[in-house]
């Protein structure tokens, strides 16, 4: 990763690199990103701190900052202040006799400029593009100029409204991008279109403003430090021409890639004989893009998956204004959850988002604004050029969208190929166009010879619309098996990368996020991690292991397939640990052995085994931890397989105290004592009523009642058993239930229970009642530390787990990692409250716990609201699925269906041991 630099602009700042006549000089009149910013004079017509002027910082969000109305694109009546900006400054001796340029890389959304009083040009329309002006005649050379500027948030032009304002996301309004001057020669080179082929040819497209005498152009390919790469290539260009093309080459190039992003960058000049008139430079890669019909998105010859998400350009306390910081973090945390794509849905981002891009490795699909409508011919073709004059040199972008969801303008398509020598591809996201069908929120088993079962190439740009915890990971494992195991599968996109949540400065810097409108994301507004970050990690692994169970006999091998497109295993770096747990309860890390192992030689899409190299006592462990890093470093995943079964971890954890065991019938319950323990069980139910541990109510009781079913209690037969007292419950012969306690000396409680259910459910297993007030936390050995799902088991590792008490709802608040919900993998639970502590240990392989319930949100949608059980904390052999947005769970894949369990002569029952101990 390229170190940058971000420097504070109270005053304007110069940027001239070396003092020569022929490089363009840049001059500062706003500040560079929405950490760094200048303060002019504004005025706003409307809403918050309108009709007086005042200070505002730019680049921002005018609502950001205290002014105007918020408004979310899907709002009945859209907020229409104006803004009304001044700026004054100076220009720097060294811009005389150049032409000068005031450049906006982006502002919300009708922009009128005057310089000293008088106009820049035409008003222009279109919020996320970059426009300049010649100003050089309506400067002042000597004294100070006034800057002048009129932002509308709604545009004159309805289209321009349709396609950008009247969105799901939020509207802002402001010069939200830096602003600057741009000093260039008389004649110079406007801008350059670098075409890059994987086999090491190279054109690039010249543009000149204008051109009076013979010019030569030449061309030198550099390393990012400036050191020349190859021979110089030049072109003659005669007088009156303004365009010309320089062909180039360069022997065996460092290709570009997500996975290996090699980027090089071209210094251009144009010289009148040997005096260089003017000198740009522009990094750009080395990387062949294919569309085959009927095949594949190849990229250097190679067929590609997108592993894919969207993303808007946001954050909560400055809306669409970002930085390059900021860029280089939602980047790291997409490539972090393996994905190796990136939408720019509805929009065109940043210019520094696509440059981390470059320079950190994503495939990128860069998009015209058009939400569900679009821009007229004539906008549309303006927003076109200045879309990929603007980014055509980047290697990311892989694709070009025409819009979005109906919002394209069939009259745009060829516009795109004028500017961009590449000749990419336009899509247009949810619709089939140059053999790619981009069809958003299929179900499952969608279509009949379409998509799964077509001709196109498929990949679907808005995939598993994520809600609160729904979608994203919930449901992804089916859909992306099916992707790889079709040949015309190109990968998807998730929706969305973060929850767009604002601070409402008028609602006491709370996060909104619209209802159920904004919280879509992977991750929250600032960019905190909910659970499905981890499954889309383990998913989207580029390195897969069998599943499998590790026994007695296992010889410390494990098949592992190569899903990378680019890169060996033998790049990558394996660590193997092997953890000890403790016998004691809450269970730690006792002991652990670290074993770095030999990394397999297994090409992309190839399969092999990597040794773990275990040492000879490798079963006096409990686990098996696998670590895999890519070649740089980055960690690709976390793998963990358990030795030690619950059974013998729990023989190890539970062991009978001194005492006596003592039971007490009376009228209506039978009451089991031991040292200063008791539990008391209802004769007219079976379930436990009451738990007293020296003199404390433990309030653990109603249970175990079972979820799924409903069998009819009949009689509670209580008996001694040598040292121990037996209770049975015995219920009606359908559906078949038995529950057996057992109280051993010193007060551990035995549960041994079986059913048949029959049919299917959202749930099958038992559950109890515990008061949720008086939790403060618990120790958690199961997999974890995020809660799971039925259709999103992946993501979470084998471990203890101290977990503090919350009461999160994911997507509304943000303290991740939930603490209720489901748990996989449970071996044992030891809960804090605010009197004694309470401690299951299971002896029983694949239980779920569930850990109280998670409150529904406020402004439920959709399936994301699945089943719990009644009571507060289960132990379960089937827990629901949980859908998306759009998609209930019926409609999803198989891991998100029901559970079934149909009882016949050959079904077995579904059974459990578990043990509690009330108290240290």
């Amino acid at each position: 990763m390229k170190q940058f630099i971000l420097f504070s602009l109270l005053l304007p700042v110069l940027i001239t690199g070396k003092a020569l006549a022929q490089k363009t000089e840049v001059l500062y009149l706003s500040g560079t990103d929405k950490d760094h910013t200048a303060q002019w004079d504004f005025f706003c017509t409307k809403g918050r701190n309108s009709g007086k002027w005042t200070k505002i910082a730019v680049p921002s969000n005018w609502e950001l900052q205290g002014f105007g109305n918020y408004s979310y694109g899907r709002d009945r009546q859209l907020s229409d202040e104006q803004g009304l900006y001044k700026n004054r400054f100076r220009v720097p001796s060294s811009f005389n006799n150049k032409r000068i340029f005031i450049v906006f890389e982006g502002s919300m959304t009708d922009t009128e400029v005057k310089i000293n009083g008088k106009f820049a040009g035409p008003v222009h329309q279109g919020a996320f593009y970059r426009f300049k002006y010649d100003i050089t005649s309506l400067l002042k050379y000597r004294s100070v100029n006034l800057l002048e500027v009129s932002v509308s948030k709604q545009s004159l032009n309805e289209s321009v409204n349709e396609a950008e304002r009247q969105a799901d996301y939020w509207i802002f309004g402001g010069i939200y991008r830096p602003v600057y001057l741009e000093a260039v020669p008389n004649e110079y080179i406007d801008h350059i279109a670098v075409d890059a082929q994987a086999e090491g040819k190279i054109s690039i497209d010249l543009y000149l403003n204008e051109n009076s005498g013979d010019k030569i152009a030449e061309a030198q390919i550099q390393s990012l430090d400036g050191k020349p790469v190859g021979k110089p290539f030049s072109i003659g260009i005669t007088a009156g021409k303004n365009h010309g093309i320089l062909y180039g080459y360069l022997s065996n190039p460092f290709l570009w890639s997500p996975e290996f992003p090699n980027l090089y960058q071209v210094q251009v000049s144009l010289k009148e004989g040997s005096v260089v008139r003017h000198q740009i430079v522009q990094r750009f890669g080395f990387r062949t893009v294919e569309v085959k019909q009927n095949d594949g998105i190849y990229v250097n010859g190679v067929k590609i998956m997108f592993r894919g998400v969207c993303r808007h350009s946001f954050w909560p306390e400055s809306g669409r204004t970002t930085s390059k910081g900021l860029s280089i973090i939602d980047v790291n945390l997409m490539k972090d959850m393996n994905i190796n794509a990136v939408r720019m849905s509805h929009y065109p981002p940043d210019q520094h988002f696509l440059d981390v891009c470059d320079s950190l490795g994503l495939f990128v699909l860069d998009e015209l604004a058009g939400w569900q409508a679009y821009y007229d011919t004539e906008t549309g073709k303006k927003l076109v050029k200045e879309m990929v004059i603007r980014d055509v040199n980047h290697p990311c972008i892989i694709l070009w969208d025409n819009g979005n969801e109906g919002g394209f303008n069939p009259e745009l398509r060829d516009e795109y190929v004028r500017y961009d020598p590449q000749k990419r591809k336009v899509i247009e996201p949810w619709s089939t166009l140059s053999g790619m069908n981009t069809r958003h929120y299929i179900p499952y088993n969608y279509g009949l010879n379409t998509f799964f079962n077509g001709r196109d190439i498929f990949f679907p740009t808005e995939l598993l619309h994520g809600l609160f915890d729904g979608g994203h990971g919930a449901g992804l494992e089916d859909y992306w098996h099916l992707m790889i195991s079709k040949p015309l599968s190109a990968g998807g996109f998730l929706w969305v990368f973060a929850d767009e949540g604002i601070v409402r400065r008028d609602m006491g810097d709370s996060i909104d996020t619209k209802g159920n409108l904004a919280p879509d994301g992977i991750v929250g507004p600032y960019r905190e991690k909910e659970g499905s970050f981890y499954t889309i990690r383990e998913i989207w692994s580029p390195i897969q292991f069998e599943k499998r169970i590790i026994t007695a006999e296992f010889d410390g091998k494990l098949k592992i397939e190569n899903r990378f497109l680019y890169t060996g295993l033998d790049q990558c770096k394996f660590t193997c640990n092997l953890v000890r747990y403790s016998d004691t309860m809450p269970a730690k890390e006792a002991r652990r052995l670290i074993n770095q192992i030999q990394s397999p030689t297994v090409a992309p899409e190839e399969k092999g085994l990597l040794d773990l190299n275990l040492p000879e006592n490798w079963r006096e462990f409990d686990a098996i931890y696998v670590t895999a890093t890519d070649p740089f470093g980055r960690l690709i995943n976390r793998w963990s397989w358990n030795i030690t079964s619950p059974r013998i971890m729990a023989g190890r954890a539970v062991r009978s105290g001194v005492g006596t065991v003592t039971a007490l019938e009376t009228d209506d319950s039978v009451v089991l004592s031991s040292v200063d323990l008791a539990v008391t069980f209802s004769k007219a139910t079976g379930l436990i009523t009451e738990v007293v541990k020296g003199g404390t109510v433990i309030p653990f009781n109603n249970g175990p009642v079972f979820v799924g079913i409903n069998p009819v209690f009949r009689e509670l037969k209580h008996y001694a058993s040598g040292n121990n007292y037996v209770i049975e419950v015995v219920y009606g012969n359908r559906p078949q239930c038995h529950v057996k306690w057992t109280m051993h000396p010193g007060g551990w409680l035995q549960l041994d229970y079986d059913y048949k259910p029959s049919g299917q459910s959202d749930l099958f297993g038992i559950t109890f009642s515990f008061s949720e007030d008086q939790v403060k936390g618990a120790s958690l050995m199961a997999n974890g530390p995020y809660h799971v799902w039925k259709n999103r088991m992946k993501g979470t590792c084998f471990g203890v787990f101290d977990k503090e008490y919350n009461n999160t709802v994911t997507g509304e608040s943000w303290d991740y990692p939930e603490f209720k919900g489901y748990y996989s993998n449970f071996y044992s639970v030891q809960i804090s409250t605010t009197g004694l502590p309470f401690t299951i240990v299971v002896a029983t392989e694949d239980l779920f716990l569930h850990l109280f319930t998670p409150q529904k949100p406020k402004h439920a949608a959709g399936s994301v609201t699945p089943a719990f059980p009644e009571g507060d904390i289960s132990v379960l052999h089937g827990i629901s699925p949980i859908g998306t947005k759009f998609l209930s769970t019926d409609m999803m894949g198989p891991q998100s269906q029901k559970n079934i369990y149909t009882a016949n002569r050959n079904t077995e029952p579904l059974k459990g041991t578990l043990y509690f101990k009330f108290g240290e």
